[in-house]
């Protein structure tokens, strides 16, 4: 997915956005083991509540520090911000601590794989960006590696062994 935009000037990708993309994805894998490990059993709500307060307070301490403190409403800003609370934050992590909680690791791990595919068709349908040949194949290859990996057995059984 990134292939085409790595030699594009002003493209965005970068040698820092890459580390921060990894760092997000270290910080990620390691939060859901964590959870999975020590906090599994608690209540979702207040474990999320927990979470956004932590994350809220420091994201008042980098902005506190960096930003301008100059906000611009727009038709824009209401859309972004409305589909960054209430799809991203509630909806997709709600979603996410649910998975975890209910032992569906491999399941999680492996819908990660589909982010960058689906972003770029949304990126295709709303602004109009180019798809390649190789980024159709790269989807088409990703899609059915999930598929493979969250499918269950024909006969129903898990895998999982029992005595």
């Amino acid at each position: 997915m990134l292939w085409p935009k790595l030699g594009a000037l002003g493209g965005g990708v970068t040698p820092e956005t890459l580390v921060a993309s990894l760092v997000s994805v270290l910080g990620m894998s390691a939060g859901t083991i964590w959870q999975k490990r020590y906090a599994s059993g608690g209540d979702l709500v207040a474990a999320t509540m927990w979470q956004y307060i932590g994350g809220g307070a420091l994201m008042i301490l980098a902005s506190l520090t960096f930003e301008t403190h100059t906000v611009i409403i727009n038709g824009e800003l209401i859309f972004a911000m409305a589909w960054l609370v209430l799809v991203l934050s509630i909806g997709a992590i709600f979603l996410l601590m649910v998975m975890i909680r209910d032992g569906e690791m491999s399941k999680v791990a492996s819908l990660f794989y589909l982010v960058p595919a689906v972003t770029a068709v949304i990126a295709w349908a709303l602004f109009g960006e180019q798809l390649s040949l190789v980024q159709i194949v790269g989807m088409a290859i990703a899609t059915l590696g999930v598929g493979l990996a969250t499918a269950r057995p024909a006969n129903g059984k898990t895998g999982e062994l029992r005595n």
